[in-house]
Parts: structure tokens; C-alpha cells; sequence
């Protein structure tokens, strides 16, 4: 007999869970998907233990009959495609048909459907029906996977903290919520609420019933086309950044989907505007034609391929610089002060989580101005109305009235009081100078009283050699002066007196860094922000009345005032009424 045999159906369905069913989120967001797919309107999740004991998903959609519900097990069971051609047509969230046999081959479940005619009750032990009985005539499915991973011990010894498993639930609940606006998810642990959306079908009422009303008044609107693709979403003002990327939110037809390049692309629209190790809040809408996207990428069918991608990045780029340039960008101080020291203390230690992450999570959860008070069993949503759409962009007209520890100014006007980086100012100034002159360099130049002579390793000098027009072209005067080495006889007139050298190593090094990366737009951009910084007043530099008025006349000509090259804010400002708070004057 031959080596080779065919797989038992259990033994293929337990390592086809591997893929599909990772952690408790995962049951979840197939189950949810399930719901979403059925029509429903309503969607409630209980969970015992963050879902390690018990996962339960009620919904009101279309239902099963006794058939269809028992059916929904078997692998490659699935109502969602029937031909090849449908693989280019995906108008659905799930259509593997992995999902559910692959849950049921690790855990119990219990399911309870009804179509409206017909109901049914089954139960399954690791995948294998051991009870069926009629259910009551309530149109919609309920199912409850227990005890996950009982029988791969493996599996459930990798299972995170029972914090970390809620948080990941909740990151898949926020997410279809976002994708799904109009239905209402409901979700309870250990019979106690976490989280509950309205299903108002408003994309700005669901960020504020996820991360809040303060972060919710921070938050733009975008929205664009072009020939293939519209998109439509907010986006966090750049003083509300988190961490990571998580909150970094795509969904193409709605669906969440993940794809690096676009993320990255829209972090690049918010070059300047932040720190580049912290990113922004964005839910983003993307619809498009089904035949031009591919979603038969990976099991999670998170992972998805665009045609015309070109096209896409170049939209979503534009519309949020748009919005970013259109708006009011000085950030406003607030005196709320969230204490989340006693929950951290409550949370398991030994939680995977960065205390960074934590902490986050923590103030997202508790700052939200409309978290829903539990009133024993009745969960009564409580919306809060949204106002106050983000200011248009408008610098303050304030007046300086002195300088505090030899970095910043502070100004007054009737809104209040203004506080000034002054290196932040001058930088952002001396920026937008330099990034002019780097695109359209002037042709003066100033010969150097001693040239300089610099020599490099082989492999650095034939990348400077290649790239020596772009030199050229910035009005320095290079040329080849023995074996690896140039000489720089000139350079251009608008730098900086005393630091011509340290400009001219600088563009050589960032060359030769970029390499064979090299772009002439980021290569400008870099070198305008390290002229810029190395140019301006330093922290500690003591300037007078008249410098600080010039400062901040030079300062409201600029293109984008609100940040310096490297994203810090250069102005704070503290509202007369968050003031009067500090001294009890306001309540």
C-alpha cells in the first residue's frame, strides 16, 4: 500500500482552523460576519471569560432552515458563491465556507436558526452532531461556540491573557461596526456591557460611540472619486495620534481590509503634520467595482489586491492633504484628566500588551463622553449629540508679551492665552524658506574661501557620482578630485552663513543613503527640514520683544504654521474658559 492517504474531514478541519481560528477574535469576526452577510440589523455578543468559555452571537437576520443550518458545517459548505465566476464578483464577507467546520472541529457549539417557517436546534461536539431538536419560530440564528480548543491543548495553552483576548474582540467589534454603520452591535462579558452602537447608519455617530465625543469634534470629513473608485471617511486632526497603525482603518465594499501600502500612504499625507513614530485615527470608505479588487488572498480575507492601484493612492493622498490644509491645526489644551491608574491596576500583569497600548486602550474606553450606564439587566443606548465640526484653518491674531525659560513665547488675544515654541516657529519658517529654494535653486553662488575635500569608500563615491547633476543643480560646485574623493569649490548664496559645510555634508550623506531609493521630492523635503533645524533660534536663545513680533508675522505667512518640519506643534492654545477652570473662576 502507498504512503500517501487522504486526510480524515476532522483531521483537515482542525488544520484549516490553524488558519481560520487563531484566537477568540477570530470565532468572532467569522461568526459576526455570518450575521452581517444574513441582513442583520442587530448583532449581540456575550462572551464568559472574554470568550475562552463561551462565545455566543445572536442576530435578527435571515435565518436557516433545519437544512441550511445543519449544512453550514460541512466544509466548503457555502451559500455565498457557486461558480468560479463569482470569485471576481465578491459582494459578500464570507465565502471560503471554512470558517464554521473549522470552528466547530475545535470547540462545542450550540445553533439555534429560524427563516420565519422552519427552526431548528443543534448541537455539535468537535463537529460531530450529538443532539437536534425544534427551536421557536424567532427569525434569526443563534450561535455559541464553548469551550474552544478543548481538544488541541496547543492551541489553547497560546491563548493571550483574558484582557488581551477582550481587547482583540473589541478592535473586531469597533471595526464591523465602522464597516457596518447601520446595524447595531451589542457586546456584554461575564454579563456586564462593554460596548454598544447605536446602527444609526451616520459614520461620525460610530467613531463617537467607539472612541468618544472628544475624539469625535476632532475628526475631518473626506471625501473624493475618480474613475474607479470613491472614497469617503474621517480623519483624526493631527494633535489625536496613537501608537501603532491600528486605528488605521480601511474598508473596501465593506469590508476591513488590510494593505501596508495604503496605509503608508496615508500616513505620508500627514508628513509634517506629526511625529513620524505615532499615527493618526482614520476610517476610510472605499467602493469600487467587485471585478476590480481580489479578496481570495488569505483565509482571513483581510489581505486584498486593487487593480489601478495607482490611482487609488493617489486619491486618498490628495483628499486627506486637502483636508489636513483646509483646517485649524493649532491644538487646544483641555484640562479633563482621565485616572486610569486603579484599571490598570486591575488588569493582569502578565497581559502581552505594551503599558503604552494599555493605557490607550484605557483612555479611549473611558474618556468617551457617552459611556452607556448599566441599569441592571436594561442596556438603554444614550447617544450624545456631536458638535462643533473641527475650525477652519485661521492663524490667531495674538500679541507676544514675553519669554518664559528661554524656549517658549507667550501671547495673549480675547480666546485666550497662546503658547509659542520658539525653535518650532522658526524652524517651520526657515522650512517652507529652504523647500523653496531646494525646488527652484537660484543659480548665485559663493566660492569657498577654503575648498572642502572629502573622500569616501568606493561603492559611496560611484553613488555620488551618479547622482552628481542633482548636486549640480543646487548651485554647489562638486568635482571629482582624485581616486574617491570630490572637492566642493561653491555653494549656493541662500546658505546659511557658518554652516555651509555641515549643508553640504549632510545632502552628500542623505544621497548616499537613498540610493538607488532616491526621490527627488523626499530628498528635498529632508534636507529643507535638517537646513531648517540646524538654521533656527535654539531653545535657551533669549530674543527680544521685536524678534518675537517678527517671529510670529513671519510665522502666519507660512504655508502650514501650525507645525514644525519634524510635526511638533508650534503653537498651544489655552481657552479663556479651560483657564478660568485652572483657578475655579468656571466649573
Amino acid at each position: 500500500m502507498g504512503k500517501i492517504m487522504v486526510m480524515s474531514e476532522s483531521l483537515a478541519n482542525k488544520i484549516a482552523a490553524g488558519e481560520v481560528v487563531e484566537k477568540c477574535a477570530s470565532v468572532v469576526k467569522e461568526l459576526i460576519e455570518n450575521s452581517i452577510d444574513a441582513l442583520s440589523t442587530e448583532i449581540k455578543i456575550e462572551l464568559l471569560e472574554s470568550g475562552v468559555k463561551s462565545i455566543k452571537v445572536t442576530d435578527n437576520g435571515c435565518g436557516m432552515d433545519k437544512d441550511d443550518a445543519l449544512m453550514c458545517f460541512q466544509s466548503h459548505a457555502t451559500s455565498k458563491i457557486k461558480s468560479e465566476d463569482d470569485l471576481f464578483n465578491i459582494n459578500t464577507l464570507g465565502f471560503r465556507g471554512e470558517a464554521l467546520p473549522s470552528i466547530a472541529s475545535v470547540s462545542d457549539v450550540y445553533v439555534s436558526s429560524c427563516d420565519g417557517s422552519d427552526s431548528v436546534i443543534y448541537e455539535l461536539e468537535a463537529g460531530k452532531l450529538i443532539n437536534q431538536k425544534s427551536g421557536d419560530l424567532r427569525k434569526g440564528t443563534i450561535i455559541e461556540v464553548k469551550n474552544l480548543f478543548y481538544n488541541t491543548p496547543a492551541r489553547l495553552k497560546y491563548l493571550n491573557s483574558l484582557y488581551t483576548e477582550l481587547a482583540n474582540i473589541i478592535t473586531v467589534i469597533n471595526r464591523a461596526a465602522l464597516s457596518h454603520t447601520n446595524i447595531r452591535f451589542t457586546l456584554i462579558n461575564d454579563n456586564k456591557l462593554v460596548l454598544k452602537t447605536s446602527g444609526s447608519g451616520n459614520l461620525l455617530k460610530t467613531i463617537n460611540d467607539i472612541y468618544g465625543v472628544k475624539i469625535s469634534k476632532k475628526m475631518l470629513e473626506v471625501s473624493g472619486e475618480n474613475n474607479d473608485y470613491e472614497v469617503y471617511g474621517y480623519i483624526s486632526l493631527p494633535e489625536i495620534t496613537k501608537s501603532n497603525r491600528n486605528h488605521i482603518i480601511t474598508i473596501v465594499n465593506g469590508r476591513v481590509v488590510r494593505n501596508s501600502e495604503l496605509n503608508r500612504v496615508i500616513n505620508d499625507a500627514y508628513h509634517k503634520y506629526k511625529f513620524d513614530n505615532r499615527y493618526p485615527i482614520v476610517v476610510l470608505k472605499i467602493d469600487v467595482d467587485p471585478s476590480l479588487i481580489d479578496v481570495n488572498v488569505h483565509p482571513s480575507k483581510m489581505d486584498i489586491k486593487f487593480s489601478n492601484f495607482d490611482d487609488l493612492k493617489e486619491l486618498v493622498f490628495e483628499k486627506i492633504k486637502e483636508a489636513l490644509n483646509n483646517h485649524f491645526l493649532a491644538p487646544t489644551v483641555s484640562n479633563e484628566m482621565v485616572k486610569v491608574d486603579n484599571v490598570l491596576n486591575k488588569m493582569d500583569t502578565n497581559a502581552p500588551v505594551l503599558q503604552e497600548e494599555v493605557k490607550e486602550y484605557v483612555l479611549d474606553f473611558s474618556s468617551s463622553d457617552n459611556i452607556i450606564k448599566e441599569d441592571e439587566n436594561n442596556y438603554n443606548y444614550q447617544p450624545v449629540d456631536i458638535v462643533d465640526e473641527p475650525k477652519k484653518r485661521e492663524f490667531p491674531q495674538m500679541q507676544p508679551i514675553g519669554q518664559i525659560l528661554g524656549v517658549y513665547i507667550v501671547c495673549h488675544s480675547e480666546k485666550g492665552m497662546y503658547l509659542m515654541d520658539q525653535h518650532a516657529a522658526a524652524e517651520r519658517i526657515n522650512y517652507e524658506k529652504y523647500k523653496k529654494a531646494m525646488a527652484n535653486p537660484i543659480k548665485d553662488t559663493i566660492s569657498m574661501l577654503f575648498p572642502i575635500n572629502i573622500e569616501y569608500s568606493k561603492d559611496e563615491f560611484l553613488i555620488l557620482k551618479e547622482h552628481i547633476n542633482i548636486i549640480r543643480n543646487l548651485g554647489i560646485d562638486i568635482e571629482e578630485f582624485g581616486m574617491n574623493s570630490f572637492i566642493i569649490k561653491a555653494h549656493p548664496t541662500w546658505f546659511k552663513e557658518g554652516l555651509e559645510e555641515v549643508f553640504i555634508k549632510n545632502i552628500l550623506e542623505k544621497i548616499i543613503t537613498m540610493n538607488k531609493n532616491f526621490d527627488l521630492e523626499r530628498f528635498n523635503d529632508s534636507i529643507s527640514a535638517m537646513m531648517a533645524c540646524k538654521a533656527s533660534i535654539k531653545a535657551g536663545d533669549t530674543i527680544s520683544m521685536e524678534e518675537m513680533i517678527m517671529l510670529i508675522e513671519k510665522l502666519k505667512k507660512c504655508e502650514n504654521p501650525f507645525n514644525c518640519a519634524h510635526g511638533r506643534p508650534t503653537i498651544i492654545h489655552y481657552p479663556k474658559y479651560e483657564l478660568d477652570k485652572l483657578f475655579k473662576r468656571a466649573v
